[in-house]
């Protein structure tokens, strides 16, 4: 393993750390509970919308606090859930009296510690929360450490529009709203070129060979569908687009294109992805409208990418354009 780490055990404490030394001209730490906040949170009259789950994924998800996006993001250990303290803390900090979204990933810990954190904050300390469970990669219908569709990277485009719309002061009914819409709009597909490694297993999640990959991969290094000989971009946005394609129907509609690195896969190869993506969905008859390439929503230095389609109506394309002013995602202020 070589990595430019002080301590195993420190990893997520000691980026924290850093990330907080790089932007805070943008957002504050709570070292203790490990949360990361917007400066301006509780901002009066807003609802205010977290999400979170284990690190590993950055930018997602503390890279995505700020104005038009979330006030508060809690970092679990890497790939482990955060707590329910944490929860309960940032749920209690960001509320400004309209109550607070939370954003979750469809991962066992996850829901169980969000949910928890909710029915204390209610019982507690009387803020209504309501909460969305993201669960759009089509690749399984169970995985490990999941009942259901894990979430992935519809996560990033569902924070962005529901942070809009929060930040233009909707209330939590139409919030909520929105963010149901996304989800059911929404689907993803990765895969895997390599695996990663998690500082405190010191080796490989799984192996690979030099000629495979591992199709439909979860954000953790899951197993995905099977594995298969090395192909080409365009072959790889073949077997990444059609399965979404499969699932929904999107002929006829404007979509959000998104195409994400897992974080060892440069933009030069996401870009001649990103072609072959919009060949297939031209033949199809489906248009972008808007796009996202980079990476947003990573596994560790895995290298291998995701696509991400939403099928966005004008309310969600709306909220797309909206400003954000972010670690890891601004336009348009």
């Amino acid at each position: 393993m070589k990595k430019l780490i002080n301590d195993v055990n420190d990893v997520v404490k000691d980026s924290l750390v850093g990330f907080e030394a790089a932007h805070s001209d943008l957002v504050r730490v709570d070292h203790e509970n490990k949360v990361v906040y917007r400066l301006d949170a509780p901002v009066d009259g807003k609802v205010g919308v977290i999400s979170g789950g284990g690190s590993g994924h950055e930018p997602m998800h503390g890279g995505f606090v700020g104005l038009g996006m979330l006030d508060a993001a809690c970092c679990g250990e890497v790939f482990t859930s955060p707590t329910p303290d944490q929860m309960l803390a940032a749920t209690s900090t960001v509320d400004g009296g309209a109550g607070v979204l939370h954003i979750v990933k469809n991962y066992t810990g996850d829901i169980m510690n969000f949910e928890m954190a909710a029915e204390m904050a209610a019982a507690d300390l009387g803020v209504r929360v309501e909460t969305i469970v993201v669960d759009d990669d089509v690749a399984v219908q169970d995985s490990l450490y999941t009942a259901g569709r894990r979430g992935v990277g519809l996560t990033v485009l569902m924070e962005k529009i529901v942070g809009a719309a929060a930040e233009a002061k909707a209330d939590l009914d139409a919030v909520l709203a929105l963010a149901q819409r996304v989800n059911a709009n929404g689907r993803s597909m990765g895969l895997a070129l390599t695996s990663c490694t998690v500082p405190a297993a010191g080796q490989p999640t799984f192996e690979l060979g030099e000629d495979e990959i591992e199709l439909g991969i979860g954000i953790h290094g899951e197993p995905g569908r099977e594995r298969r000989p090395l192909p080409t971009a365009a072959e790889a946005a073949q077997l990444l687009v059609d399965p979404i394609l499969e699932d929904l129907d999107y002929r006829g509609s404007e979509v959000i294109a998104f195409v994400n690195s897992m974080g060892g896969t440069p933009l030069i190869e996401l870009f001649i992805l990103y072609a072959e993506v919009a060949k297939i969905l031209e033949a199809n008859g489906v248009r972008i409208v808007r796009n996202l390439v980079g990476n947003y929503i990573t596994s560790l230095e895995m290298a291998g990418c995701s696509v991400t389609l939403l099928k966005a109506d004008d309310e969600m394309i709306k909220y797309w354009d909206a400003p954000v002013v972010t670690p890891g995602l601004r336009w348009g202020k």
